[in-house]
Order: structure tokens, then C-alpha cells, then sequence
């Protein structure tokens, strides 16, 4: 907050972002305080879309952090049930973006064929269609 090409606008919000037709040259900015609104001349505009995960229904089901956040094991992304995976920014509570939360996604979707191609061994191995698999009307693996 000491460089000097940073400005913090404390209580304010943004209201109307304005531009040429090609580029963006002004952000239309609000006080929370006092409801004043002014421009802000801008070039450029980074938007955070909240900071609160979209978690509450699963928050009974899945163990969470105090902050709502979906706990997985950590560099992965099993939760505390078997079988259910999180990513993205209801588990990433540092970056929460959505290129983060890409990686993440691909991150669950190679658990969840590992986790079913160890349950399709298992139902091998004793000749019993076992946990997960059970539920599915059919599986295929196509890698």
C-alpha cells in the first residue's frame, strides 16, 4: 500500500464502468459512506466477484473451514467424503480465480477417474460390484 502508483479507495464501490466504444477510460465510483459518486479516470479494471464461497449447500454435508471454505486433503482435492471432490474457489480460499479454479477442476476430475478405476479393481478382484461403482449405471474407461 506504499507504492505510489497505488490508490486504495476505502468504502467505495464501483457503479458504471465508461469508455469510448473501444476502451475503457472511467470508472463511475460511489461512496458507501455518503452515497457521493464522482469518475475515476482508469485505463484498466481487475473485478473481484466476492469473497465469500457458494458453499452453504453442502456446508452440513462436507466438513468446512470457519470461513465457509470446503476443506479437501492438502494438494488435492478430496473432501472429508469419499467420492465427493471440490475445486475452485470453493476450496481455494487464496486465489479464488477462475483460471486457478480451471486447474483445480482438472485437478478433481484425474481424482475421480483414479478413485473409480481403484473401485473398479476392487470390484474385480472379489466379484462384487463395491462402493462407488454401485451407484453408477455404467462405467466406461475411455483413455
Amino acid at each position: 500500500m506504499s507504492n505510489p502508483k497505488i490508490t486504495v479507495l476505502w468504502n467505495t464501490v464501483a457503479v458504471e464502468c465508461r469508455g469510448d466504444g473501444d476502451l475503457l477510460n472511467n470508472l463511475r465510483i460511489k461512496s458507501v459512506l455518503n452515497g457521493d459518486e464522482r469518475d475515476l479516470p482508469v485505463n484498466g479494471l481487475f473485478y473481484a466477484i466476492g469473497h465469500e464461497p457458494a458453499t452453504a449447500l453442502v456446508r452440513n454435508q462436507l466438513q468446512t473451514d470457519e470461513d465457509g471454505y470446503i476443506v479437501t486433503v492438502p494438494g488435492g482435492a478430496q473432501t472429508s467424503v469419499k467420492g465427493v471432490f471440490a475445486a475452485g474457489d470453493v476450496q481455494d480460499r487464496r486465489y479464488r480465480q477462475a483460471i486457478t479454479s480451471a486447474g483445480s477442476g482438472c485437478m478433481a476430475a484425474l481424482e475421480v477417474e483414479r478413485l473409480l478405476a481403484e473401485e473398479e479393481e476392487d470390484s474385480r478382484e472379489d466379484g462384487s460390484a463395491q462402493g462407488i461403482l454401485k451407484s453408477i449405471p455404467s462405467y466406461r474407461y475411455l483413455g
